[in-house]
């Protein structure tokens, strides 16, 4: 096989392997993912506590969180996770800003599968790192606030 036939041959597989990963999940979560709502990092002026958790998967996450009088007003974060692992943690903020901390610390990764309309079974634990990566972000912030 020439260089020229190799390279094509290798170009289609990466499609075919792009089009059958995007194919697993639905039009929401691929918006999010390539468009993800609340991603950043703000200045330290605009949050209150950030965390980052570090999944069995290898994916890291980092909640940034700016609470005032025990609410919830932004909600940021930044992670270095695939698609799914994006959108859930983008579905969580979502889920969170406005709301309280007790409201927030109820949230539980079915909820964020839910408002997604339904991960790919192996990719659930995404939902499941985004939660653990708010409780982590929360149980930091009340922690400060004890001390």
């Amino acid at each position: 096989m020439n260089k020229e036939d190799f390279n094509k041959l290798s170009e289609n597989s990466q499609k075919e392997k792009l089009e059958k990963n995007v194919e697993k999940y639905n039009e929401y979560i691929i918006e999010l993912s390539q468009n993800p709502k609340n991603w950043g990092i703000p200045s330290k002026d605009e949050f209150s506590v950030s965390q980052s958790y570090t999944g069995p998967c290898g994916d890291t996450m980092k909640i940034f969180l700016k609470i005032n009088a025990k609410k919830i007003e932004k909600a940021q974060f930044i992670s270095d996770g695939c698609r799914a692992c994006i959108a859930s943690a983008s579905q969580t903020t979502l889920l969170i800003e406005g709301h309280s901390l007790d409201y927030a610390k109820t949230l539980k990764p079915e909820d964020i599968d839910s408002a997604l309309g339904g991960l790919p079974e192996d990719h659930k634990h995404c939902t499941e790192l985004a939660v653990r990566t708010l409780r982590r972000t929360i149980d930091k912030y009340e922690s400060q606030q004890v001390n």
